[in-house]
């Protein structure tokens, strides 16, 4: 539609732009709520999720002088702004997980995120039990522990190497890079 990716063929159809595609996913694989009240949380939970996890996905192109500041304010922001509100959501709702009774988007892009950022610090998960259960949990679920074996689909952080091979597929001569955890800004 937008000539740009992602896009998926799927039921006949051609499908355009990153949510649009998971919300159809979630909703023909019966991980999009019950009912509008729990399509509602889920599209906030998830929402905010995409905050932190794109925070996370463009830590590796941050200017070199600004790495471990940018660090620093992706670990503060998910231990003090976006993992309480999880750990929260868990305890007030007393199930197994975060909408409903029953697995959802949203605890997928949650366990995802959660993945994210340990991968920045292997420790971040320190002063949230609940969060710690929940993925534990929802990580014995069959097709996600599948999922999570190694040689499966799901792929590493970005490393050195492939930071360049984005470098060299964009055209860029030094890179794209998030200044200030805000702005991103290309230098030529």
């Amino acid at each position: 539609m937008y000539e740009q990716v992602p896009m998926v063929e799927i039921d006949g159809m051609n499908l355009v732009e990153t949510r649009a595609i998971l919300r159809y996913l979630a909703a023909k694989y019966d991980l999009y709520g019950r009912n509008l009240h729990e399509q509602a949380w889920i599209d906030m939970y998830v929402e905010g999720l995409k905050d932190l996890s794109d925070m996370i996905m463009f830590f590796p192109l941050s200017l070199p002088g600004e790495k471990e500041m940018n660090l620093e304010y992706i670990l503060e922001r998910a231990t003090t702004r976006f993992f309480p509100v999880y750990e929260k959501a868990l305890r007030d709702h007393g199930q197994d997980f975060l909408v409903g009774s029953r697995l959802s988007w949203a605890d997928i892009q949650l366990l995802e995120v959660i993945f994210m950022a340990e991968e920045c610090k292997p420790s971040v998960l320190t002063g949230f039990p609940l969060l710690q259960e929940f993925k534990a949990r929802i990580s014995c679920i069959p097709t996600i522990h599948k999922f999570l074996q190694p040689g499966s689909q799901r792929k590493p952080p970005l490393d050195e190497g492939c930071t360049e091979t984005v470098k060299n597929i964009f055209k860029f001569e030094r890179g794209m890079f998030l200044k200030n955890m805000g702005t991103i800004v290309a230098e030529y």
